[in-house]
């Protein structure tokens, strides 16, 4: 059955036509987002949501989203989703950075030259019929100092195009190394010091708890005097209230906004001071930026449904189309080894550890922990995923710890998961062959060769003669048929494993009669989704 998506929001033809020509059933309603009650009606028959900003993504709306996978959003905003209800939920959400990315940093450009020369107060003036050619004195961009807070995609082509103007760029930003800005041709420093010394300033973050009021009233009193204030990032980032009062104090000189903490922003406290520029968020409010998101969101969203790669997603790791064809094969290895650890484990889980060994361990781990975590997961909620799976666990406490180390035996990789309970440890690992079928390789430190089947049985025992017999003694009465059956033991006379792939579920009856022989410590059904 062909994936469903259902558009809500206005997106061009084109990008409608990239879901039909991939094969996705299209359901294109553009006015849905502005109603509530109809999108909580039919959101259910869909496996994927595409969006702009008008549709609001909220808990009743996920709630009712029963087949739900993935969220698109064409632009990079998210605040209009529930993120942390789509993660508990299991839904991706991924946002489109990068299709906008110029277009937001040409309008920053854009609105530090109209603060600048006072384009909007002028050009009024003069509709105006007025002629008060002395009354905009302003200023010239050449050799001022710009300091952008945070230089990452919009920032760093902000940085770009600031050089070319001839400025003195100076960043703030934590993640950005000596390295890079050298290359990027900016002055890295710390944020009081770019306050103390920009002319211009413009913010390129995100809003998060650690950016909130990032320019609140203790820094705006640490800027230079004279300075201009740029933000078409987020509102939230500046506190309005306090740079109004410094605008009016004649310490801020100018400021141009694009967003602002309350949209739409009907009233504000910048609103109708002179030399103050304002823009009803038109940062992305270009034909080309709407367009490239737009086929940028339903590439994203074709290549998950389909194949199963995850691009920029906000709450999963990343996986690219060419990642997911290499992992597939151990990603679902991941999930089966955390499957099989996880229906072996009857008491609550403390700590996760994954060690990574040879050719695995230079692959995207961290999409491979979560598919360790929902293995593991399953048994408490069968309804977790790869997204909602680690959410799962920090509720719960859990501590993951991941190893990589480089090929130390046999295989070219192998994956092995311990999981750390008050009573025990408890671990099994695993390798993909060539033909990408995952097999187990060691359980409790004893080695195996084990293909992985959807009906499996587990069996330890003291090693002994005789113990085949009596298990295919105990399963051919029950009728049960045997697709592989793999034998392990620690030493002569030790502990020993059997496990088996059958080609049904054992019955509760074979259970007991294996259990009553009194040979076996313990008998354990286990079902894996081979999908």
């Amino acid at each position: 059955m062909a994936p469903k998506v259902l558009i809500s929001d206005a997106l061009s033809d084109a990008a409608v036509q990239i879901f039909k020509d991939r094969g996705i059933e299209v359901d294109f309603q553009p006015q849905l987002g502005k109603d509530k009650e109809k999108l909580l009606e039919i959101i259910g028959n869909y496996d994927g949501l595409a969006i702009r900003s008008a549709t609001k993504v909220t808990d009743k709306v996920l709630a009712a989203a029963t087949r739900l996978k993935v969220i698109g959003r064409a632009g990079i905003g998210v605040d209009n989703v529930d993120r942390e209800a789509a993660s508990k939920k299991g839904v991706i959400v991924m946002n489109t950075p990068f299709g906008n990315m110029i277009t937001t940093a040409e309008h920053a450009i854009a609105m530090m030259f109209a603060v600048a020369r006072q384009l909007p107060e002028a050009s009024a003036s003069t509709h105006a019929g007025k002629w008060e050619k002395s009354k905009f004195m302003g200023v010239e961009l050449t050799n001022k100092t710009l300091g952008v807070i945070g230089a990452g995609n919009i920032g760093g082509i902000v940085c770009d195009r600031a050089r070319g103007l001839k400025m003195k760029v100076i960043a703030y930003d934590p993640f950005l190394s000596d390295e890079k800005a050298d290359k990027m041709g900016v002055e890295k420093v710390e944020l009081d010091e770019l306050l103390a010394r920009a002319d211009f300033i413009t913010l390129h973050v995100p809003l998060t708890d650690q950016t909130r009021n990032i320019l609140g009233r203790e820094n705006l009193a640490k800027t230079k005097k004279g300075v201009r204030i740029i933000n078409c990032a987020r509102g939230g980032l500046v506190d309005e209230e306090a740079l109004a009062e410094l605008l009016k104090s004649g310490h801020v000189a100018g400021a141009a906004f694009d967003v602002f903490t309350v949209e739409p922003a009907i009233e504000n406290p910048l609103f109708g001071l002179p030399n103050v520029v304002c823009t009803p968020h038109l940062g992305a409010a270009t034909t080309e930026a709407q367009e490239n998101v737009a086929l940028q969101v339903a590439e994203q969203m074709s290549n998950y449904l389909l194949d199963g790669a995850v691009e920029n997603a906000l709450n999963m790791p990343s996986m690219t189309a060419e990642e997911a064809k290499v992992m597939g094969p151990w990603v679902a290895l991941a999930g089966h080894l955390g499957s099989f650890i996880g229906q072996m484990t009857d008491e609550p889980v403390k700590a996760i550890n994954i060690l990574y060994d040879g050719a695995v361990a230079e692959m995207n781990l961290a999409a491979l922990n979560c598919s360790v975590i929902a293995g593991i997961m399953k048994k408490v909620n069968p309804d977790v995923n790869m997204v909602s799976a680690p959410v799962a666990a920090q509720e719960r406490g859990i501590q993951i710890s991941t190893t990589n180390q480089s090929k130390s035996g046999a295989f070219d990789g192998y994956i092995k998961v311990t999981v750390v309970t008050e009573k025990r440890e408890r671990s099994v690992a695993g390798t993909c062959f060539s033909d990408g079928k995952p097999r187990f390789i060691q359980i409790k430190g004893i080695n195996i060769d084990a293909e992985v089947g959807n009906h499996m049985l587990y069996t330890t025992n003291n090693d002994a003669p005789g113990v085949i017999g009596i298990l295919g003694s105990v399963l051919g009465k029950a009728g049960a048929n045997i697709a592989n059956f793999t034998l392990g033991r620690a030493s002569y006379g030790g502990e020993a494993i059997a496990l088996l792939y059958l080609d049904e579920a054992p019955s509760a009856e074979m259970l007991k009669a294996l259990t009553d022989t009194g040979i076996f410590k313990q008998v354990k059904p286990l079902e894996f989704d081979l999908g």
